[in-house]
């Protein structure tokens, strides 16, 4: 299998045309912004780590819990805090709460023995709900439930189903694991085309790790997404990269498929590069697309406005084949604009713009997520809504 087949078109669910993908490439919202704001891959991990295996250890966990988007709104008026932020800040707390207390959170075991009561201490958020008495008029009582509880559940699960794995195959953590996983690459590039390097590694993340294996059958049509699993080997070579020699072996991620979720896609169709209009899905963001929307989106941020003012909104909800569809569309329209970036014909003379024909998959994927969050209007757009997802 090779990475071109874990993603199938979604032409018959969208529209995905040239002209619109030029007109976001030479945007200015696009072309000022895009060397500072595709930086942003928030995987700075201000801690002090006892080995290159105990940083990716906890890089491991992060990716694996790199999900929570459905749970958004809930988490900004809980912690002040979006998902991913919400997600860093806990592996943090997982980290620094084995350092002081002598336990090991982030250990095989200690994965698959945490439970809800200590992922939501850690994360700092409230599972319980208010509900009146059944016979005490008056009176309310808490009792476990809430969106918040439901996604607390959702990480210990993901935890435990690790931990629990990775126990019975005699890994210490997860860390170790990967690891593992890395030298299998690098062995398949020793023996095999070199290309095979990162398909080995990300084979053996989803078919050992559940909490990994983001795939669906859509209507017949199988859609692999892998995102968690992708992000990570990716932020492996983010993070060991400059170290030379590095500890682990690296695979060359810059044509890896984008880490899609339900900002790529959502932003997309804002900015009118994947068109819904004719399709099924047309009503999720009946409104995206127009010129009167497109315009001012495509330019400068022109507004007063600060992002701390903005109040996220819910999106549309969507269910599970609806987010992979929309999910396998935009890793489609996002192969596409790379390849319309690298065979640019006509671009300025002073090679301001020469840039372009250098565009990697992963610095696509990191400033349409980035950017979603560096300006005011962008902040306002709605995306697509799932709850009880472990994948984004």
């Amino acid at each position: 299998m090779t990475l071109q087949s874990y993603t199938y078109s979604c032409n018959s669910s969208s529209q995905i045309t040239q002209e619109a993908i030029r007109r976001l490439l030479l945007s200015p919202a696009f072309t000022t912004t895009f060397k500072r704001v595709s930086q942003s891959h928030g995987l700075a991990l201000p801690l002090n780590f006892s080995s290159p295996l105990d940083e990716l250890n906890l890089l491991s966990i992060l990716s694996l819990l790199n999900f929570a988007s459905g749970y958004r709104m809930q988490l900004h008026h809980e912690v002040g805090r979006g998902a991913w932020n919400t997600i860093r800040a806990f592996a943090f707390s997982l980290y620094l709460s084995s350092s002081t207390d002598g336990s090991d959170l982030l250990s095989a075991k200690g994965i698959a023995a945490i439970d809800a009561s200590k992922v939501a201490e850690l994360m700092g958020v409230n599972i319980h709900v208010e509900r009146t008495h059944d016979t005490i008029p008056g009176l309310t009582i808490g009792q476990l439930g809430g969106p918040v509880y439901e996604l607390v559940n959702l990480i210990t699960g993901v935890l435990n189903e690790t931990g629990k794995i990775l126990v019975d195959t005699g890994y210490p953590n997860l860390g170790a694991f990967v690891a593992e996983a890395l030298k299998e690459g690098a062995k398949a590039k020793a023996i095999l085309d070199g290309s095979q390097e990162l398909e080995v590694v990300l084979e053996r993340l989803v078919r050992v790790i559940p909490g990994f294996r983001d795939m669906a059958d859509v209507n017949g049509q199988p859609i692999y997404c892998f995102k968690k699993a992708l992000f990570l080997i990716h932020a492996i070579v983010i993070r060991f990269g400059p170290i030379s020699p590095p500890p682990f072996p690296l695979p060359k991620t810059t044509q890896t498929p984008v880490f899609t979720d339900n900002v790529l896609p959502s932003m997309l169709i804002h900015l009118g590069v994947i068109d819904l209009s004719t399709s099924e899905l047309a009503s999720l963001f009946p409104d995206a697309g127009s010129v009167e929307k497109l315009e001012p989106l495509l330019g400068t941020y022109s507004g007063s406005e600060s992002l701390a003012e903005v109040v996220p909104q819910e999106g549309p909800n969507v269910t599970t084949n609806q987010a992979y569809v929309l999910r396998a569309a935009a890793v489609d329209a996002c192969e596409l604009m790379v390849e319309a970036a690298h065979s640019f014909e006509t671009l300025p003379d002073d090679g301001s713009l020469d840039w372009l024909k250098e565009l990697t998959l992963p610095q696509l994927d990191m400033w349409i997520w980035a950017v979603a969050k560096d300006r005011p209007d962008y902040r306002r757009l709605e995306r697509f809504t799932l709850k009880n997802t472990v994948f984004f």
